[in-house]
């Protein structure tokens, strides 16, 4: 996985970086002309021609934002343009990463992230974010058939969050399923997956151990 997040020069920067990353993952710190280019964008959703720009308009705004990767990330993910949303995780992945590492540090995307509490897994943030967008980002890997990729995201997922608090051992069904040749169907989400696993008595309890 490999990102690299352009630095955020747009209206946003300023109050972003006064209130901390773990604000602006909550919301904070968004420019009111961003807030209603997104809820424009929302209004139109359906509309790809209409919305779309609103959203890159958002994004060019306050590049480095959750909310507008968020934002853009779930208008591709929902419209089925999984390569797309996949790009925004990437991206969305290389910004975390930088926020949870140290400011000093010569290189975020290559660095290794420090161990990650349970109580952080639970409660912080940021660190909920980036836990977040790992399991998307493998999801669509594995969804898009990049098979060793997903797989590789799944690994640092579960050395991260060992106690599955975003509930990503449940992708270890897609990737046994992806693995055999059984394609997820064009409509699966992790969701449907999950709900899937769960009524087949393949994940009795939510956990790691247990997928």
């Amino acid at each position: 996985m490999s990102a690299t997040a352009a630095p955020d020069t747009g209206p946003g920067a300023t109050l972003m970086d006064d209130l901390g990353f773990d604000s602006a993952v909550l919301g904070r710190g968004l420019p009111p002309e961003v807030e209603a280019l997104i809820a424009a964008a929302g209004l139109v959703r359906q509309d790809r021609a209409q919305a779309e720009p609103l959203l890159l308009k958002a994004r060019a705004l306050a590049p480095s934002h959750p909310a507008t990767l968020i934002a853009l990330y779930r208008f591709h993910f929902y419209g089925h343009r999984l390569r797309e949303a996949r790009e925004v995780a990437r991206e969305s992945l290389g910004i975390a990463r930088a926020a949870l590492l140290p400011a000093d540090h010569p290189d975020p995307v290559a660095a290794d992230l420090p161990p990650i509490s349970d109580e952080q897994a639970r409660f912080d943030a940021a660190v909920r974010f980036y836990l977040f967008t790992l399991k998307g980002f493998a999801y669509l890997n594995l969804r898009l058939g990049d098979i060793d990729v997903g797989r590789a995201a799944l690994q640092e997922l579960r050395r991260l969050d060992p106690q599955d608090r975003v509930g990503g051992a449940v992708l270890a069904v897609v990737l046994a399923r992806v693995e055999l040749g059984q394609a997820a169907d064009a409509d699966d989400s992790e969701e449907d997956d999950d709900s899937r696993a769960r009524s087949q008595g393949r994940l009795p309890h939510r956990g790691w151990g247990n997928a």
